[in-house]
């Protein structure tokens, strides 16, 4: 008897991401000088303050079940942290804590999407997002932010692709993969499209200490009463204290969405790693000077990065102004011949950089643009260096 599989899992897209940081590491393993622009991971460790945390945790037998939804007191400092960063009140009970950021918007997606609500997305966008939403019995809907208006889309935009089947936006800033940032009137417009039109916005902010220029990081629910009641702030440890394996996330919420959230985790992974809670609360509480320490050492990369591209013929970037990625027009190469056979796509491109350059980067058709792939700094500037020089020979073995 054949049996038919979900057809809903069956249709999902495997992380392009993941699986070029894949192929990376088992050239590596072989001993093969790779340089992987691919995983959005910093290369910096733990700092030692929330290992220790962790160690202490572990000694004082903290391994066991936790609330599902996370410990009171883990709750307790992302609400102060809410309330020191992004100027955002949340108690307590308006906090999930979640296996990570991945885990975060599936709780949020599970909790507020009936099977055809659709979700605005703007593209450029994070490649995991509309699957997450198609899982969640969602229906994803592109607007495109093109490099011509800093790779964002307008609330003009946001306005005109709204449907009576909208239900929620979501905004991630600063951006995976572009590096752009919304400013506070842009996110202003698009909060009053968000009221007008009665949607959810989820914010996702896993980048919000990764800012480089004077431009301020605004939270979108910090704007208004209205705002704040629709929107479902996102965030995480992951990527500011070099935390991508404790998966650790976190959400702010109406109580209301909370519960359900909750509710729905605790069914599905019931509580986040109890030690990993233990480290959360340190890393939280604790000292910042690391934090401040790595932001200033990726904008010195970012700004190598940036202008060792600007040099190189034939691709073109705009300058990103937060997380770690530089997101590059390769357009002008897919019309160019490697060993006589025209480039074509994106993702063959990609296919020459690591077979025959040892280079990793992410193509990304699957963050909705064919034309562009997606370099990470978020390793040494040694790196950075040879990297980007294979790349510049690869463009001139090009024809």
């Amino acid at each position: 008897m054949a049996l038919t599989l979900s057809r809903k899992a069956q249709a999902v897209k495997p992380s392009s991401t993941l699986a070029i940081t894949a192929k990376a590491k088992e050239l590596k393993a072989r001993g093969i000088d790779v340089v992987g622009f691919g995983a959005g991971e910093p290369d910096f460790n733990t700092p030692q303050n929330i290992n220790e945390a962790a160690i202490t945790a572990i000694q004082e037998g903290y391994t066991k079940y936790t609330v599902a939804s996370g410990m009171p007191e883990l709750k307790q400092a992302v609400c102060e942290k809410f309330e020191r960063f992004n100027h955002i009140h949340y108690e307590p009970n308006q906090i999930v804590i979640s296996n990570g950021g991945k885990h975060c918007l599936t709780n949020i997606f599970e909790a507020i999407l009936n099977p055809g609500d659709e979700v605005i997305i703007p593209s450029p966008y994070w490649l995991s997002y509309p699957e997450i939403i198609r899982l969640s019995d969602g229906v994803p809907v592109y607007v495109r932010g093109g490099k011509e208006q800093g790779y964002k889309v307008t609330a003009e935009q946001i306005s005109a692709a709204c449907t009576d089947k909208t239900k929620a936006l979501i905004l991630n800033t600063p951006n995976n993969p572009t590096g752009m940032l919304y400013s506070r009137e842009e996110l202003e417009a698009i909060a009053k499209v968000v009221v007008e039109k009665d949607i959810y916005v989820i914010a996702d902010e896993m980048y919000e200490n990764l800012v480089y220029t004077d431009e301020e990081f605004v939270s979108i629910a910090s704007l208004n009463e209205e705002i704040y009641k629709r929107t479902i702030t996102c965030s995480g440890l992951a990527k500011s204290y070099a935390m991508t394996g404790w998966r650790i996330g976190y959400t702010g919420s109406s109580v209301e969405i909370a519960k359900l959230m909750g509710s729905i985790q605790s069914h599905q992974t019931s509580n986040p790693n109890s030690i990993a809670q233990k480290a959360a609360i340190e890393a939280l509480r604790g000292p910042q000077d690391t934090v401040e320490a790595m932001r200033k050492e990726f904008n010195k990369r970012r700004e190598f990065m940036y202008e060792k591209v600007s040099k190189i013929p034939h691709i073109h970037a705009l300058k990103p102004q937060g997380a770690f990625y530089l997101f590059i027009d390769i357009s002008e190469l897919l019309t160019m011949s490697y060993q006589g056979v025209v480039i074509g796509t994106v993702s063959r491109l990609a296919e020459i950089l690591i077979n025959d350059y040892q280079v990793a980067v992410i193509p990304c058709a699957d963050f909705g643009f064919d034309d562009h792939i997606r370099l990470s700094y978020a390793i040494s500037i040694e790196k950075i260096d040879k990297g980007l020089s294979r790349i510049e020979k690869m463009i001139s073995d090009l024809n």
